[in-house]
């Protein structure tokens, strides 16, 4: 038998066992029930998450199947709102003539969803869509935050930079700034001598439904200016308030 087939075969069959087993379980566990060794089985599950197939609990090693049907669900609500507000990036590119992002909470992290940015500059910034970022680290993660429902205590604080936020209460006195101010900011918090800027995005019915934001070199976004910046981002995402 082929060993694309094999795999294909085992994933299966992996597939199916968290299924029947009808309850949260350990890799160890699958290990064991399936006579399949660790280093395949990481491989397994790993393709299985990938493909949206599984997915863990909260903070835990333990597995579960996840729901497709509001998978699918989740991916076209994603889709719409990705088509929805590809014209608000667009102003807000024009108005900062810096990229522009749209991302959402997703497993604990956020999820780059679009960027635009139409710059002649010879150094652009990387395509971003669809990866992930820490959330306390990051613009668009804090905004969200800031002004969502969330349990900051099962959030784990990384450094990846001097200016990196590792305390909960830090944390938690930014958020309520950014609650006042209306708008977040990374002040090279993940990425050396990069700046961000984010403002929420709320649906026709104020549901908190993803953050927008730019970002761009601390040498051009300077901290003297930032306060305007964000006020004009904040105004153009205003003229948005009828998304569903």
């Amino acid at each position: 038998m082929p060993k694309e087939i094999k795999s294909l075969s085992k994933g299966l069959m992996l597939y199916k066992e968290i299924l029947s087993y009808s309850k949260p379980i350990l890799a160890k566990t699958l290990c064991e029930r399936l006579n399949i060794d660790k280093s395949t089985m990481s491989r397994l599950l790993q393709t299985l998450k990938n493909e949206n197939f599984i997915e863990y609990l909260e903070n835990s090693n333990e597995i579960i199947a996840s729901d497709l049907e509001n998978n699918a669900i989740k991916n076209t609500k994603i889709e719409l709102l990705v088509k929805n507000t590809q014209g608000l990036l667009e102003d807000i590119f024009t108005a900062t003539n810096e990229c522009a992002y749209l991302g959402i909470i997703h497993n604990n992290k956020v999820l780059y969803l679009n960027q635009i940015d139409r710059s002649d500059r010879d150094l652009k910034t990387r395509n971003n869509i669809g990866l992930y970022f820490p959330v306390h680290s990051s613009a668009l993660g804090k905004s969200i935050l800031a002004f969502g429902s969330y349990d900051l205590n099962k959030m784990r604080l990384k450094q990846w930079t001097n200016n990196t936020i590792t305390n909960l209460e830090a944390l938690k006195t930014d958020l309520s700034d950014i609650r006042e101010k209306g708008y977040s900011t990374d002040n090279s918090e993940f990425q050396d001598s990069m700046c961000c800027i984010a403002v929420p995005l709320f649906n026709k019915d104020n549901i908190l439904i993803a953050a927008v934001g730019i970002s761009g070199t601390s040498a051009r976004i300077k901290k003297q200016s930032i306060e305007k910046t964000a006020q004009s981002i904040i105004r153009i995402v205003e003229k948005y308030s009828i998304l569903s």
